[in-house]
């Protein structure tokens, strides 16, 4: 499977946040709990890493 990209632009949030987080799978879920933690409050729960996992895109290819 190819890189992975969790990108806060696409979902609203109060602090207007524009992190992109692009990676292995795994990888990117760890960050991204890490950052739904301690910058948007979420809980460490398998429902944030479930709910981050299944909104997940394909990196796209450079120069694309």
């Amino acid at each position: 499977m190819g890189r992975r990209v969790a990108d806060c632009r696409d979902f609203p949030s109060e602090s207007g946040c524009t992190l992109t987080i692009s990676g292995e799978e795994d990888e990117v879920i760890v960050a991204a709990t890490h950052h739904a933690m301690t910058v948007h409050g979420h809980e460490d729960a398998e429902e944030v890493r479930t709910w981050l996992r299944g909104n997940l895109k394909d990196e796209a290819p450079l120069g694309a």
